[in-house]
This record gives structure tokens, sequence and C-alpha cells, in this order.
């Protein structure tokens, strides 16, 4: 008896310019958010068109990005171990950000209850 397993393609995806235009948008948002702060005591500028410009990239590249990735998957590219990739980066991604905050409020805790006490004196003979 042979059984033969028909095994799934893994679809690694083309390069993508998606996260290049993404960090131009963060960058004119930066840069327009900080220059819009500069002038706010003078009269014009274009800080704040360069922060709406910025804005107007990062929409721009989501609505683009999304449209390359359901394309990809209405075409029947991704499989099911991609689909279970797709599931555990996300559930890293989501234990990362908790363990970070974890870590933060466990800093501010210490900070507040332990080390200010003890910075101001207390249980000191």
């Amino acid at each position: 008896m042979t059984t033969e397993h028909k095994h799934e393609n893994y679809y690694v995806p083309e390069q993508s310019a998606w996260p290049i235009i993404g960090a131009i948008g963060l960058f004119l948002i930066a840069f327009g958010a900080g220059s819009y702060v500069s002038e706010l005591k003078t009269e014009g500028g274009s800080g704040g068109y360069i922060l709406l410009a910025g804005i107007a990239v990062i929409i721009f590249m989501i609505f683009g990005w999304f449209r390359t990735v359901i394309a990809e998957s209405m075409a029947g590219l991704y499989s099911k171990q991609m689909d279970r990739s797709f599931r555990q980066g996300m559930s890293w991604f989501i234990f990362s950000e908790v363990m970070f905050f974890a870590a933060f409020f466990g800093a501010l805790f210490y900070a507040r209850i332990i080390a200010i006490p003890w910075l101001g004196g207390a249980s000191n003979n």
C-alpha cells in the first residue's frame, strides 16, 4: 500500500515597497508634528501641511498593503501552514506587548512603592 501525501506549498510573498512607504509616512508625521509645534507661536509655516501629508501617506500605505494581502489571500496563495504562521506570529506579538507592559508597570510599582520611600529614609534607623 502506498499512500501519497500532497504537500502544501509555502508561499513566500514577493518584496514589497509598502514598509518603505510607511517609513516615509512616519518620518513626515514626526517632522511635520515637530515643525507644527515649533511654529505655533508664529504665523504660517508648513508643519501642519507636512503632518497632514504624512497622515495621508500612512493611510495610503495601509489601504495598499491590505489590498495586496487580500488579493494574495483571494488568489488562494495562502495555505493552512501560512494561516498557522500568521496566527502564531500575532500570538507572539500580543504576548510580547503584555510582557512589555507588565515589566513597565512592575518598574513603576517598584519605583513608587519600594524605591522612593527607601530613598526618603523609610525603614532607616
